[in-house]
Parts: structure tokens; sequence; C-alpha cells
């Protein structure tokens, strides 16, 4: 801008881009760089009450296991992160005391989770929820996802994702659970 311009008063056509500009790109900087996991509406409020049907067919509500950790793990066998996860989880459940951990099967078919279970030897309850009804209570919008729910039966925390073996002992941990 030369002098004229700026005496003239044209800085002043530029004047709602620039700020435009900077306000976008102000934005932009802060949704890429996030502030880590968003936290769920859920955490620090009574885990939403469910009853569904394991994987053997046998009944399973959630009530009748509240007054200890629980730990509701939503997977499916198509799943490359819970694939991965899947030994570590293993490990785990046959690791903890004082704890129930709850598989549910997210968006898949019956036979192929059943597979899963069988090929990865989980050592825990797995129930189906056919019609997505306990996912869409709990809020998943990818699998794997966790909810760690204390003995209160108050969701403590969310993880979204695979886990490493220190973030799923510390998680569990927190709920009381003995390892």
């Amino acid at each position: 801008m030369t002098q004229r311009d700026v005496k003239s008063g044209s800085w002043r056509r530029w004047l709602p881009v620039l700020v435009a500009s900077l306000l976008v790109a102000a934005f932009g900087t802060a949704l890429l760089r996030g502030n880590g996991e968003p936290k769920s509406p859920l955490v620090g409020k009574p885990a939403p009450a469910f009853s569904l049907v394991t994987l053997d067919g046998r009944p399973f509500d959630l009530k009748n296991y509240l007054g200890r950790p629980v730990i509701l793990k939503f997977w499916a066998s198509w799943c490359v992160p819970c694939r991965q996860e899947a030994p570590l989880l293993g490990e785990f459940a046959r690791e903890a005391t004082n704890l129930t951990m709850v598989g549910v099967v997210f968006s898949d078919r019956p036979d192929p989770a059943r597979a899963f279970v069988k090929e990865f030897a989980a050592p825990y309850m797995n129930v189906l929820d056919p019609q997505s009804s306990v996912a869409i209570d709990y809020g998943v919008s990818g699998i794997p996802e966790t909810f760690f729910i204390d003995a209160q039966g108050i969701i403590q925390q969310k993880h979204s994702g695979p886990f490493t073996r220190d973030a799923l002992w510390a998680s569990a941990r927190s709920i009381g659970v003995l390892l």
C-alpha cells in the first residue's frame, strides 16, 4: 500500500479480508491441534442400563453387575484395531480381579463374533447389540471404544481406539480394578 492508498481509505476495502483470514487461521489451528480425546458427556453420570443376550444365549443385565468395577468394550470381528488389541484384552481380563468385563458386539453378525471370541480365547462375556441400541445410548461413534464404570455405576472414563498395556491398566486402576 502506498501512502496515497492509506490516505484515500482503500485499505478499508482489505480489512474484512484480513480479519476473516486471521479468524480462519486461528480456528483452523485450534481444530487441528485439539486437546486430546473429546470427553464423553456420559463421564460422571450413571451408566445407561441395558439388557442383552450373550453370544452363548444367556441373558445379561448390566444392573446385576454393578457394585464392582465394570469395563464395557465395544468391538467387532471386522475391526482391525479390535483384532490388534484382543490379545492384550485377554491378558488383562485374566489378570484383573474384582472386575466385570463385557464386550459389546457392534454392527457384526453372531457367527463372525463367536469365531473372533474363539480365535482370541476372550475370557470375558460378550453380548450382542443387534439394533445398536446400547451403542447409541453410550454415544459410540467408532470402535473400539471402552467405558470404565466404577462400583457405584458411574462412568469415569471413555477411551476411543486401541489400548497400550500401560493405558489400559491405568484406566482400570482408576475405577478400582485390582491387578
